[in-house]
This record gives structure tokens, sequence and C-alpha cells, in this order.
């Protein structure tokens, strides 16, 4: 990884971090750009690697993620191989513990992008917030996209957050210098930035 800047050796940055503070019984929650593959089974190392990792993960798609298919074909490919550690935040939720992960990709924060695909995506995490919300627990939301970014909001994403009473949103995709325009809060929101180089590659601890 040469794009950005902090990127050298992340891998074993990343590998040790985790293998220190992560324990067999956690859950970790990846915000998506896991891949590089174009193609699923382009990615078998890099789930080979996750897998090797402790804890259980779930991961939603980013917008690099190319070699996403089909949920079903994804799930076929990790019974093939061995990923048992693996599942995938899709249009649903996971209880774990008193908590329940849920969200969606979400879409770019420019107005200029087609708005079906940012109500397709703000559909997604209306079924995924419903979901959590017959599960029960405390909602946990995680998003690629943040749904507010500089001067650009996701209006449509928002509308569903405070429809649910989300008071917190981790998302990834941005890197580097970005940082400098993120909004850590939007109509009583909080919106964290989780993306590896942000933290550092160290998995950050939000829940006791």
């Amino acid at each position: 990884m040469s794009v950005f800047r902090g990127w050298e050796q992340y891998t074993e940055r990343l590998q040790q971090h985790w293998c220190r503070q992560v324990k067999p019984e956690d859950t970790v929650v990846l915000p998506g750009d896991f891949s590089w593959g174009l193609k699923l089974e382009q990615t078998l190392a890099d789930f080979k690697f996750l897998e090797s990792l402790p804890g259980k993960k779930i991961l939603l798609k980013g917008n690099h993620d190319l070699w996403w298919s089909t949920v079903s074909k994804v799930n076929a490919f990790f019974k093939q191989n061995g990923i048992k550690t693996v599942t995938l935040l899709y249009n649903n939720a996971f209880r774990v513990g008193d908590y329940t992960v849920c969200g969606t990709r979400g879409w770019m924060y420019d107005q200029s992008c087609d708005s079906k695909l940012r109500l397709r995506e703000a559909g997604r995490l209306q079924l995924s917030l419903s979901a959590a919300e017959q599960l029960g627990g405390q909602k946990l939301v995680f998003m690629h996209y943040p749904p507010a970014y500089g001067e650009f909001v996701c209006t449509e994403v928002l509308q569903i957050l405070q429809q649910h009473g989300v008071q917190t949103v981790y998302y990834g995709h941005i890197h580097g210098a970005g940082h400098a325009a993120t909004v850590p809060k939007i109509q009583n929101i909080a919106l964290r930035l989780v993306s590896a180089d942000t933290l550092n590659f160290c998995p950050l601890q939000i829940t006791p």
C-alpha cells in the first residue's frame, strides 16, 4: 500500500496490535475496503489472514470491495475455504452480548451522485436498523461512507438514522489528510472515523 502515507508495514502492525488486544471471545467490525481483489477468488489470502486473527469478525461492504458478490456466493466461498469467523453485514444485524451490530455501506455525500443509489443504501440501512431493533440490545451502527463530510450531507441516510434514534455512527472510507474535513457531529448524531490508518492500525474498543 503506497497510496497513502503512514501505511508502511501496515499488515505487520495490524497483526501485532490485533493479537495483543483482541481475545477469541471478542467481535471486531470492519467497515469496508477489506481487499483489493477484483474477484472473490482473489481475496482468499486476505480472508485466510483475517481468519488467522483472534475473535469473530463482522464485515460490511466498502467502495473498493469489487470482489463482493451475492451474500450466498460469499458464504459458500467461506465454507469452501474454511473461513469460519467472518460474517457479512448486509441488510441484517447481529446481537453481540448487550449490543446489536447493524449498518450498511452508505453512499457518496456529493449531491451530484444518483439519488437512486442514495435511496437504495438508505433502504438497506432501514432494513438493518429494523433487524437490530427486533433483536434488542443497544444499537451499534457502522457504515463505510460517513453520513456527512465537509459541506456534504447524505440526507436520505441521515433521516433514517434520526428516525431510529441513532446516537453514534462509526465509519471508514476516509484516509490520510482527508481527516481534516470530517464532521464530528451532525444533528445530535456523533460521527466517529475508524479507518485503519486513523487508528494507527490498532483496533478500537468501543464497548466495555
